[in-house]
């Protein structure tokens, strides 16, 4: 009785795990891009639009905002805590022209 030792071929495990490495990673789950947009629309006191899911319109100002909530100034006067999940859509107030910085004039 004769006994053969057996080798596993290195070759072969090599270029298994190179092809399993030139894969590109999965994103972050979190990319931190919503609490970038809500904290730059803060700082600019920007007049937003907020369309609910029941299809009613809020206008007004982001005045803070939490995991789950935000805090909008309505441009009334009132103030309202919404929760994200009634919100359909946040955009920017067409109606309100942000004022530009004006260009220097053109000298003599």
């Amino acid at each position: 009785m004769i006994r053969k030792l057996i080798k596993p071929n290195f070759k072969e495990i090599k270029q298994k795990s190179d092809r399993e490495s030139k894969h590109k990673p999965p994103p972050p789950y979190k990319t931190h891009a919503e609490n970038y947009y809500y904290i730059k629309q803060m700082n600019n006191r920007t007049q937003l639009v907020f369309e609910l899911v029941g299809g009613e319109i809020l206008r007004g100002l982001l005045d803070w905002y939490d995991e789950k909530c935000l805090k909008v100034k309505k441009l009334d006067g009132g103030t309202l805590i919404v929760f994200k999940s009634q919100i359909k859509y946040i955009y920017k107030n067409p109606d309100f022209a942000e004022p530009k910085p004006e260009e220097p004039k053109p000298g003599k």
